[in-house]
């Protein structure tokens, strides 16, 4: 989009946005020189808008192969658009796996990561003999049945103020590993199993941990006091396989309600858990 003379410097202090995007593609949300990045693709596509550079800052890096529904970034625009330009402009710039969903004016204090409250998660895993190929890289897949009441009651355990280290990457680079876990709920949609995580704030690695030893639980190779058991522990050696990326799906961002901004929580699943005919289902995603 070229620039007119009548384009005037913009006197949004910055926009936010709400973004959802396929990250198989990806090599993770944060640039990266060697591979293509969400952030690469979304900036491009805003600076085709402005007509000039943009940089964006994102509420929670992604790693290759997550996806979102409820990514939440913010820009200071340097010239004066339309909200539409922010969204239906910005969308016919980008890949089809890559959209904005929505656009907001806020004011110079808001940043899409510190004056965020919370940040949700989900995790799909697809319980069925045979692999799908509509779920393939957004979904894991296993052909073992699973227990989910003994997972339940570790994830339960895991509730509250705690010390995460044993649920985090050892390359973590927070300066704390105390977190605040709100909620770890399973949530049975026919062959799907979606594990919801709600926190106050994630460290890396850790909700694809926390899947892991869950999986390990309801697989019965192990007890459900081992989640418990490796919190106390604050070893990250005696942890649990970390879960694939694909499957993990950040869906909302929580901020204080003077910002306005929208909650995205998307159900990823079809409402009554029974098998459909394979089609998308209104978040635009197969349902089976």
């Amino acid at each position: 989009m070229m620039m007119s003379p009548a384009d005037a410097v913009s006197t949004t202090p910055r926009i936010a946005l709400g973004v959802e995007y396929l990250g198989t593609q990806y090599c993770g949300w944060q640039f990266q020189h060697h591979a293509l990045s969400v952030q690469q693709v979304l900036e491009q596509a805003l600076a085709q808008v402005a007509d000039q550079p943009i940089r964006v800052h994102c509420a929670g890096r992604t790693d290759a192969g997550v996806h979102a529904t409820g990514q939440v970034v913010h820009f200071e625009p340097p010239v004066e658009r339309p909200e539409r330009a922010w969204t239906l402009g910005v969308n016919a710039n980008l890949p089809d796996d890559v959209a904005v969903r929505w656009a907001r004016p806020v004011g110079a204090d808001f940043h899409a990561r510190f004056s965020a409250v919370a940040r949700h998660y989900r995790y799909l895993i697809l319980r069925r003999p045979v692999r799908s190929a509509l779920w393939h890289r957004r979904a894991l897949w296993t052909h073992r049945s699973l227990a989910v009441e003994p997972m339940r009651e570790a994830a339960a355990a895991l509730i509250g103020r705690h010390d995460f280290t044993s649920y985090r990457a050892l390359a973590c680079q927070a300066k704390s590993p105390v977190r605040t876990l709100h909620s770890l709920d399973l949530i049975e949609r026919g062959e799907l199993l979606e594990l919801r995580v709600g926190a106050d704030g994630f460290l890396h690695h850790m909700v694809r941990n926390l899947v892991g030893v869950l999986l390990a639980i309801g697989r019965r190779d192990r007890p459900a006091s081992w989640a418990a058991e490796l919190l106390a522990q604050k070893d990250r050696a005696r942890g649990g396989v970390t879960a694939p990326a694909h499957g993990l799906y950040l869906v909302g961002v929580d901020y204080p309600a003077a910002y306005g901004l929208p909650r995205d929580l998307e159900d990823l699943s079809p409402d009554d858990g029974r098998p459909g005919d394979g089609g998308p289902d209104e978040h635009g995603l197969a349902v089976i």
